[in-house]
């Protein structure tokens, strides 16, 4: 799980240095372009057979969502510091829970409403819209977070049926070609430097998203979560001195809070988990 937050830390950095060339929707379209490719050799050994599913339509959906996400994603860490970006990120589970509740119908309790309010106030500390205009950055980045979110909610349910493997080059299949579609408004050739970078960058987050997959296959997500918020420091630690950005204190006070809320959410689903484990057990 280290590993995959030092990846994706990696990765933001790329995006914002290839940024310089390309507009971030295309650099979108390129991250999915390559990191499908980096699956094609997998997909010539199992044959695409092993695609074979009933659930074309959530798979379509789920990759509508996910683009979403991508293009306020990459948008976001263009136009606004990345520690600011990566603190904000961690608002997803809390987005989870709430949609877990209003689609999913879920059963979420008092106290863990009380941790997503705390974590949205969490949000305020980092924002502090008060002090000056609210950068419509950092609204793109709110809405990659209910993305990313809903995205979330799908795959629980795709994995539930298909394998990992699948649902990752299912995601490539999907997004590559449907990421084309906004590239080409804002399309310019890249350089061949520029795509150098990109192709890196497609390397880098595949690996980011199998070292994660594997951390979840090998404890509970409840365990790993906490490792996820390494994305901060690492982040902080290739922002500043790549680009000269820094999170203030009050920054760094706000992701605390993000990430608490976020942290004791993830304990109290598994505490529940645990508990209807144990009553399915004892009937």
């Amino acid at each position: 799980m280290l590993g995959a937050a030092l990846f994706i830390a990696i990765g933001n950095a790329m995006i914002r240095h290839v940024s310089g060339e390309l507009h971030p929707f295309e650099i979108v379209f390129f991250r999915n372009l390559f990191s499908l490719m980096f699956m094609l050799p997998w997909l010539a050994a199992v044959g695409l057979g092993r695609l074979r599913t009933g659930r074309a339509g959530l798979y379509a959906s789920r990759s509508a969502t996910s683009l979403v996400a991508m293009l306020c994603w990459f948008y976001s860490v263009t136009h606004m510091p990345l520690p600011d970006a990566t603190a904000l990120s961690f608002t997803i589970p809390l987005f989870v829970t709430a949609g877990a509740a209003l689609f999913l119908n879920e059963t979420v309790r008092a106290r863990r409403w009380a941790a997503v309010l705390v974590g949205l106030a969490g949000v305020m500390i980092v924002v502090r819209p008060g002090d000056t205009t609210l950068d419509p950055a950092i609204l793109v980045m709110l809405l990659h977070c209910v993305a990313a979110a809903a995205t979330t909610l799908q795959v629980r349910a795709l994995a539930t049926s298909d394998g990992v493997m699948v649902v990752v080059a299912y995601m490539g299949l999907f997004l590559t070609p449907m990421a084309l579609v906004p590239a080409l408004f804002v399309w310019e050739w890249p350089s061949w430097t520029a795509l150098g970078w990109l192709v890196l960058l497609g390397g880098v987050l595949t690996l980011g998203q199998l070292a994660m997959t594997r951390a979840f296959k090998l404890a509970p997500a409840s365990a790993m979560m906490p490792y996820d918020y390494a994305r901060l420091p690492f982040t902080a630690l290739l922002a500043w001195p790549l680009f000269g950005e820094a999170m203030d204190l009050w920054g760094w006070v706000g992701a605390g809070v993000i990430a608490a809320s976020a942290l004791y959410t993830a304990h109290r689903d598994a505490a529940q988990s645990r508990a209807e484990r144990t009553a399915s057990a004892k009937a």
